[in-house]
């Protein structure tokens, strides 16, 4: 049965009330897709509201970068949870800093993939890493932050070297792999799911070529085999 005119007014009364706002698509939705309307309230809720492994500042900080990296408009109620989570204009500015920075991630790939040999005592990894510090130097923005932070740009950006550099340093700051997951899979709001199925293969590459060491849980998701595209059957 389609939705009646009362019931997309309902659910976009009860969108408001929960969110505050109501955008373009939450009506559309209502009025031809109300099956579709319920499941992306439900992993909106997952993704974005309910606690898990980031802090409320932390979340927000890696939204704020997200965001900004992807020069996105749709979104800014991240702004103001920012402000809410305790964000200060010190913070935003460390951000908006990093978010510069990992900008130029393709050219210390272009130096990495071509370049490395002729100049080996400047490995670009670290002379990214290295810049990186260097402009976060006020002490705003914590190092294990900046990573996750540049692990949802890189993730949104799909930037897979820089993505990588991202996840090594965060192995070796000690950064715990949920929260990592958890900035990774961020850009699945603004970016699509694809995005995260690439940053996931890169960092499951990673584990399997003895890259960085895994927890046990992340061990298990490697040993798992036959993870991958899909292989059509032979005729």
């Amino acid at each position: 049965m389609p939705p009646t005119p009362e019931d997309v007014r309902a659910a976009l009364t009860h969108i408001r009330e929960a969110r505050g706002f109501v955008l373009p698509h939450h009506g559309a939705m209502a009025a031809a897709l109300p099956e579709l309307h319920i499941a992306y309230e439900a992993m909106y809720r997952a993704l974005t509201l309910e606690p898990r492994h980031l802090a409320p500042l932390e979340r927000e900080v890696v939204w704020l970068a997200i965001l900004a990296a992807c020069e996105e408009p749709v979104g800014t109620h991240h702004l103001h949870k920012f402000r809410l989570a305790g964000g200060d204009d010190a913070l935003a500015q460390a951000v908006f800093r990093l978010v510069g920075w990992a900008a130029g991630a393709r050219r210390w790939a272009c130096m990495a993939d071509h370049w490395q040999a002729q100049f080996p005592a400047l490995p670009a990894a670290q002379g990214y890493l290295d810049g990186l510090d260097a402009l976060l130097g006020d002490g705003a923005l914590a190092p294990g932050l900046a990573r996750l932070a540049l692990v949802g740009i890189h993730t949104a950006c799909e930037e897979d070297w820089g993505l990588r550099v991202a996840l090594r340093s965060a192995y070796a700051l000690g950064v715990e792999e949920p929260r990592m997951a958890e900035a990774m899979s961020l850009p699945i709001w603004p970016r699509g799911v694809n995005r995260f199925v690439r940053a996931t293969a890169a960092w499951l590459e990673m584990i399997r070529a003895g890259e960085v060491a895994p927890s046990p849980p992340f061990q298990a998701w490697a040993e798992v085999a036959g993870q991958g595209a899909f292989t059509p059957p032979p005729p």
